[in-house]
């Protein structure tokens, strides 16, 4: 099992996850630079790019030398990143979950929210969430609808972002997101789209939120386009952090999705 996280939370999101598979599954479940214990490096020290996450992926997963094929769960930045390393080593693969996540350009459809706009083309921006911790907070604020995490809980995601320095990766993130041609990145993820076809016969499971704040039910229906024959449970009142929102409902059917589909 391969769990990718995204931005702003870490591999904290995954542990309920975790705690369900890890007595018959080996979960590895690493941090990105900058993200939750990770180092924190400056600018001078580190690329904080998407092509420098799929790099350090592939070099994690290189050195750990797995001889099995991997079960890849992605959410948020994490299908990006770990869609890209798939559509690279696809005979690695051989079942995908899916959470609240994009491998594809923004959808047509898909108007940019003005919240990440600011944040990524603005001082403002720049002030709000390296300053003020304002992307996580309110992350952690809004990313739970049916069931609002406990402040306690909240804290908890923000824990790793607790000074300027700190949240760094938050910035970068957001700052990195691809719109467009001549955008940094947007040729590699359009180089995954297009290459995402080749998993069209893996079991896909997709797991969805339809009241995330990003993404929406137009990234949910670009992923059932790509993937038709995919099984599919989506909730009308669901957030972006949907193992947190529905976790009594949606960590059962990862581990029956797991144990059905075996490749």
């Amino acid at each position: 099992m391969l769990m990718v996280h995204g931005n702003p939370s870490w591999s904290f999101y995954y542990r309920n996850l975790v705690k369900s598979l890890s007595k018959d599954h080996r979960c590895i479940v690493p941090d990105h630079i900058g993200c939750g214990f990770s180092d924190k490096p400056g600018d001078d020290r580190y690329d904080y790019t998407l092509a420098r996450r799929v790099a350090d992926l592939e070099r994690l997963l290189e050195s750990l030398d797995l001889q099995e094929k991997i079960t890849l769960v992605v959410h948020d930045w994490g299908g990006m990143i770990g869609m890209t390393w798939a559509v690279r080593h696809p005979e690695k693969i051989a079942r995908i979950v899916i959470l609240n996540t994009a491998a594809f350009p923004l959808p047509k459809t898909k108007p940019f929210p003005l919240g990440l706009r600011i944040c990524r083309d603005s001082f403002i921006g720049t002030l709000l969430v390296r300053g003020l911790n304002a992307f996580a907070r309110g992350a952690a604020t809004v990313g739970c609808k049916l069931n609002p995490m406990s402040e306690g809980l909240r804290r908890l995601y923000c824990l790793p972002y607790d000074s300027w320095q700190n949240r760094i990766a938050t910035l970068r993130f957001v700052q990195d997101i691809p719109l467009g041609p001549g955008d940094r990145g947007y040729d590699l993820i359009s180089s995954t789209a297009a290459g995402l076809k080749q998993f069209e016969q893996l079991p896909v499971l997709i797991l969805w939120g339809e009241q995330d704040f990003v993404f929406d039910r137009h990234f949910l229906e670009e992923w059932q386009e790509r993937f038709p024959t995919a099984e599919v449970h989506s909730w009308k009142g669901g957030g972006h952090y949907i193992l947190e929102d529905v976790k009594e409902e949606a960590i059962p059917l990862i581990a029956e999705f797991i144990r059905r589909e075996t490749v």
